[in-house]
């Protein structure tokens, strides 16, 4: 248990990490192989069967990954913690901060009590805003951390503090949220949703605070996006896969053994009505 626990920690320091060199918009379809390699892993160690189709999935996974890899934008300079602070208060990511936030709120107070346990979107839906602020701050985060570690202190900052009070409310909530979600459906389901929605609007996001479109051509934009979109249409597949392995199981044919009734009269074929006027005519 220590050390599956060790190496989820390994696991999130990582990606903590990697949101410091890399943009925001190379990083989280990245997290796309995370699916692959528990796939693999399943059919390796657990002996489940990777169908066909989940074999094409995680092709599509890692083309998909290559083609956003070959095609990310360059990672912005970034000198101080002020630079980042600067563009997050920036009238762009102000208005979409503001979007996201009234969002979240309509969504707990409106829409939580009365679809929550119904509706998969709802708590989805906070999960993915949620943490498409949380994945901005954190990158704020990143920054400030390599900037100290280069001998630049930057915990001298408040703004670096605020960051990192806007991971820690956005994380409570996302984990408070997605758990509700899992508890209440099929985590086959919510998978592939979340991974859909926090991605994309995780994205969106970096391409406002950090304008990374900017620094590239429509060519490459229409590439990544095709990236993204390979990348979607293989985690869906993985997921549809294991969802007709499930579904294959369960619609084996279930021989049912015939029963008879104390009086000897066998109930297989016979209507109702028929074998109440049999028990009546015998008696």
């Amino acid at each position: 248990m220590s050390g599956c626990f060790s190496t989820v920690i390994v696991g999130e320091i990582a990606n903590f990490a990697a949101y410091a060199f890399a943009p925001a918009i190379l990083v989280t379809p990245l997290g796309a192989l995370s699916i692959i390699i528990s796939a693999v892993l399943a059919h390796i160690i657990l002996r489940e069967r990777l169908h066909i189709f989940g074999v094409l999935g995680c092709a599509l996974c890692v083309v998909g990954s290559i083609t956003i890899v070959l095609h990310a934008p360059q990672e912005r300079e970034i000198e101080s913690v002020i630079e980042v602070w600067d563009l997050a208060t920036e009238p762009a990511f102000l208005f979409y901060a503001a979007l996201v936030i009234a969002a979240v709120f309509v969504l707990i107070f409106n829409f939580v009590p009365d679809y929550g346990q119904t509706h998969i979107m709802v708590y989805i839906g906070i999960c993915s805003l949620v943490g498409s602020l949380s994945v901005m701050s954190v990158k704020a985060i990143g920054i400030a951390l390599k900037l100290t570690l280069s001998g630049m202190n930057q915990l001298i900052y408040p703004q670096t503090w605020a960051f990192t009070m806007v991971v820690i409310t956005c994380v409570l909530t996302q984990m408070n949220y997605l758990n509700k979600a899992l508890d209440t459906f099929n985590t086959a389901v919510v998978s592939p949703i979340y991974y859909v929605m926090f991605t994309s609007l995780t994205i969106l996001a970096s391409v406002i605070m950090f304008k990374d479109w900017d620094r590239q051509s429509p060519t490459q934009i229409v590439t990544e996006m095709c990236g993204f979109v390979t990348i979607l249409s293989g985690t869906f597949l993985l997921h549809k896969t294991k969802d007709m392995a499930d579904a294959g199981s369960a619609a084996l044919p279930i021989r049912i053994p015939k029963h008879s009734d104390d009086d000897g009269f066998e109930n297989e074929g016979i209507p109702l009505k028929r074998q109440d006027a049999m028990r009546s005519a015998s008696h």
